[in-house]
């Protein structure tokens, strides 16, 4: 007796793979015509029909959400960024509360990561979390939403696209910093980190720092803004650098804590001592920032909250309701090394 065809005796002979099959056999958009046809043309040759009860079964929910991170470059194994460590944490508990599992996945390079769980049903919906370059995946994002995929991503607000995010108010959290700076007698500020779309976390921190030395009419000097993306080791090289320049500084206002911590080091090194001759503040508040020598000043994103909001913003949308971009307001932690 002859065996029925599959969706993988499909794939071999059209040199696809079995997801890409999926899709076009259900006219998913994000396969282009003239492979859905051949696919399309295979398929009935193979006398192909599709499993309604599998299929049934795919659009039920799986009680799962999946958790995407990207990998950033790290001194350990983990390719994690320290901060969101902790919210993974906050994360897996707000999962658990609601009687969800969650699976955790590094975002895939491939063209169509963003399509894999929906058409494995391995989960209801996706939060996608970790920096990145904005500019690189906005695309992914765009068809994310175009294909219907219930997802909330943590970041910076996406005014331009209908996408949710939940983030900081890094723009108040880079003024309100960088004016405690100032209340400490510092007149001469540097920025340690982007200051592109590429980055708009860092870009909104940078615009708040511009806009408290513009209210208390201090310079901002553009040669002392050193692009610097996520790592003790950007952070480092990036206060190398502006040391090297020759321009005046007394305050540094680093884009994260890891940016600060490797300045911090670059300081001692020329030495430069925190915070009498150079204050440095980062932004973050990760677990190590109060074991640095000074201790670091810097601004708390709540992670416990925001944990909490991306997991019931995410659910809210699986259930069909409207959802809507939150920011979470930033709070000063106030330590040694710009003073008190």
């Amino acid at each position: 007796m002859k065996e029925k065809a599959t969706s993988f005796d499909i794939a071999y002979q059209a040199g696809v793979s079995q997801s890409t099959v999926s899709r076009a056999l259900r006219n998913s958009p994000l396969v282009n015509e003239a492979t859905r046809q051949k696919i399309q043309a295979i398929a009935k040759d193979l006398n192909y029909k599709v499993d309604k009860n599998a299929s049934n079964l795919r659009s039920q929910h799986c009680d799962t959400i999946a958790l995407l991170l990207f990998e950033d470059p790290t001194n350990d194994d983990s390719a994690i960024n320290p901060f969101f460590l902790s919210m993974l944490g906050s994360i897996t508990r707000a999962c658990a509360d609601k009687g969800y599992d969650l699976l955790v996945s590094f975002q895939q390079a491939s063209n169509d990561w963003h399509a894999d769980f929906e058409d494995s049903n391995k989960a209801d919906g996706l939060i996608l979390l970790g920096y990145g370059d904005y500019v690189s995946y906005e695309e992914k994002l765009i068809k994310l939403n175009e294909q219907g995929t219930h997802f909330v991503r943590w970041g910076a607000e996406v005014k331009d696209l209908p996408i949710v995010s939940i983030g900081c108010d890094n723009f108040l959290g880079g003024k309100e910093i960088t004016e405690h700076v100032i209340k400490q007698g510092k007149k001469h500020f540097a920025f340690l980190g982007s200051a592109s779309s590429h980055a708009p976390e860092f870009f909104d921190r940078y615009k708040g720092h511009c806009q408290a030395l513009k209210e208390n009419n201090l310079v901002i000097n553009a040669n002392a803004q050193v692009n610097a993306l996520y790592t003790e080791e950007a952070g480092y090289l990036a206060a190398c650098e502006l040391i090297k320049s020759g321009e005046k500084f007394d305050a540094i206002c680093a884009a994260c804590d890891l940016i600060a911590i490797g300045a911090m080091r670059a300081l001692q090194e020329y030495k430069l001592a925190i915070p009498e001759q150079v204050a440095v503040v980062g932004f973050d508040d990760i677990a190590i920032a109060s074991f640095t020598f000074p201790s670091l000043t810097t601004v708390k994103q709540d992670t416990k909250l925001a944990g909490e909001l991306l997991v019931n913003t995410l659910l809210e949308s699986i259930r069909g309701k409207d959802i809507t971009t939150t920011l979470i307001t930033p709070e000063l932690v106030i330590r040694k090394s710009c003073g008190y």
